[in-house]
């Protein structure tokens, strides 16, 4: 509701139009009723015909407000979805890594897509049904009373023997709803999954291992949908029976008031007229509260992403980062553990600087915490101990998106979406002109490929960037930082990608675009940092030496078995 409130004008006007439909369906029967009690008599071919000419021009005004209220309601739908859709996405982008570490991506697909068409539905077509049949039931039930109120007490009756079982059998079918959107989300999943490791899945011959995983995914989500639509069905039936069964006792009470004399046959015809419409609009709640308890399944999932917040966010008052930063960046006895293994750091006490436009190579074995300290500098987890400063202001007291925009980071598996290279690169800076992206383009080699290219810049890539090299995903990285221009640069891995031709070029590249900017760089490969000022190395999440290359290399140390294992004893 405060989605469709978001257009009140449309939605007063549904609600007219609604009005307008609802009131022409309740004025046939008075016609009806004129015309069977005055309308037969000798001289009555005349009255015949205003009659139905009027009945006409009733059927005329309900076909146009039907139509206009059908135009109104399911606009409202498609724009509350598409609202929805929107705020459920920004939401999803704005959560903490740790949610995306136990989150599956297809199954948050599934609540982006499946479940918002199931809440569309509801929005667009079923609340326009039951709002005019809760109408249509509220005016034929003040009808029926003012017509014979002695038959408007056997529908009074009746009602609470329809309505009962449609609110008790309303909860299985959204509980049954729940559990089909469940397992057709985990199909989904599943479905994502192999899709996007498609190649891995073929070259382990493993097809028919997914499609019979799949299949078996998909045929949960079709009992657990049969088991739902059973629910509704029963609950239809029970309602549509009841109710018009209570139109046949009422009916037939009316013909023994005729027979007595105590009612004309023109008002037992309106007042069966307003019954059907009645136990029609009451027979169509039933099948739409069937509708609604489905959809509120659906719904239900789709808060619970819309209430979740991220564990990282903007404190009430952030402190605010220099208006033209400097790029020092500063690590003050910082530790940090995964929430799920908090007695076991995976950084411990790691203290190191970095002076604005310092080159800081980071180096120490597999699982020494290197890419950690670069996942702790952009924020995307909070520290168990400790602080880091940017420019002295301590991260964890400002914006997490103020911090962020300072820094280029190029990643070791870098993101490459399914757009062109040039959009891919402007991910960087969005605005950027065409001219600042083939800048950024030639720093980072990226001209050399696209022109051979037939669409140059404006070729797609592919979904992941299939259709490029790794070494070229990883030059679109490169170009995407360089087009940042950020203070602060980490190379996480950023070579590793290339054959020894490229690395060199793109070497190049990062000497360039590393000048004047702090630059922190995560290599295994010592040679990619021996230009570095200083050298920190890790071991189990501790810092255990920091130097030059030289220095490092005469202690004996750590990074001087490392440097001899790679150059050769004589290093």
């Amino acid at each position: 509701m405060p989605l469709v409130l978001r257009y009140p004008g449309r939605f007063l006007l549904a609600l007219v139009a609604l009005f307008v439909a609802a009131s022409a369906t309740l004025a046939i029967p008075l016609a009806v009723r004129r015309m069977i009690d005055l309308g037969f008599g000798a001289d009555a071919g005349g009255k015949i015909d205003q009659y139905f000419l009027a009945i006409l021009g009733v059927v005329a005004v309900l076909a146009l407000a039907s139509a206009a209220r059908y135009y109104l309601v399911t606009t409202i739908g498609e724009r509350v979805v598409a609202d929805l859709r929107s705020a459920v996405f920004a939401r999803i982008v704005s959560l903490d890594a740790g949610f995306f570490d136990s989150a599956r991506a297809g199954e948050i697909s599934s609540r982006l897509t499946a479940d918002t068409v199931q809440i569309k539905s509801a929005v667009g077509s079923s609340a326009s049904v039951a709002l005019r049949n809760a109408l249509l039931l509220i005016g034929a039930a003040a009808m029926m009373v003012i017509t014979s109120p002695k038959l408007s007490l056997l529908v009074l009756i009746a009602i609470p023997a329809v309505m009962l079982p449609l609110f008790g059998f309303g909860r299985a079918v959204r509980r049954r709803s729940r559990l089909a959107q469940d397992k057709l989300a985990d199909a989904t999943a599943f479905a994502v999954e192999a899709i996007v490791a498609v190649r891995t899945v073929q070259a382990m011959t493993a097809e028919e291992t997914a499609k019979a995983r799949f299949g078996a995914a998909v045929d949960e989500a079709f009992v657990a949908a049969r088991d739902a639509t059973r629910s509704r069905s029963f609950l239809t039936a029970i309602a549509i029976f009841l109710a018009f069964a209570s139109v046949v006792l009422i009916l037939w009470s009316g013909a023994q008031s005729v027979l007595a004399g105590q009612m004309t046959p023109g008002t037992l015809g309106q007042f069966v007229l307003y019954a059907v419409f009645a136990a029609g609009a009451l027979g169509a709640l039933a099948e739409v509260w069937g509708e609604v308890s489905q959809t509120a399944g659906a719904a239900e999932r789709i808060v619970e992403l819309l209430h979740i917040e991220p564990a990282i966010k903007a404190p009430p008052y952030p402190l605010v980062l220099p208006v033209k930063p400097r790029g020092e960046v500063r690590f003050e006895k910082v530790s940090y553990a995964y929430p799920s293994l908090r007695d076991a750091p995976v950084i411990d006490n790691v203290s190191f600087a970095a002076a604005p436009g310092e080159r800081i190579a980071i180096v120490g074995p597999s699982g020494a915490g290197k890419s950690t300290i670069f996942h702790l500098l952009l924020r995307f987890d909070d520290l168990k101990r400790g602080k880091i400063l940017f420019d002295g202001v301590d991260i964890s007291k400002s914006d997490p998106h103020d911090v962020r925009k300072n820094i280029a980071l190029v990643p070791q598996e870098p993101a490459i979406f399914a757009a062109s290279i040039a959009d891919n690169i402007r991910y960087g800076k969005p605005g950027a002109s065409d001219g600042e992206v083939k800048a950024a383009a030639e720093t980072a080699l990226v001209d050399e490929f696209v022109r051979n290219l037939p669409r140059g810049y404006a070729t797609p890539v592919g979904e992941r960037g299939v259709t490029l090299s790794g070494g070229q995903r990883q030059r679109l990285a490169i170009a995407r930082a360089v087009l940042r221009d950020a203070p602060v640069l980490l190379l996480d891995e950023a070579t590793s990608a290339l054959d020894a031709e490229s690395e060199a070029l793109v070497q190049k590249a990062l000497e360039r675009i590393m000048a004047g900017r702090t630059s922190l760089v995560i290599a295994h490969r010592l040679a990619t940092v021996l230009g570095a000022d200083r050298i920190v190395v890790l071991q189990k999440g501790r810092v255990v030496e920091e130097g030059t290359h030289a220095k490092l290399s005469a202690s004996g140390g750590l990074y001087s078995r490392l440097a001899a294992l790679q150059f050769g004893a004589g290093s």
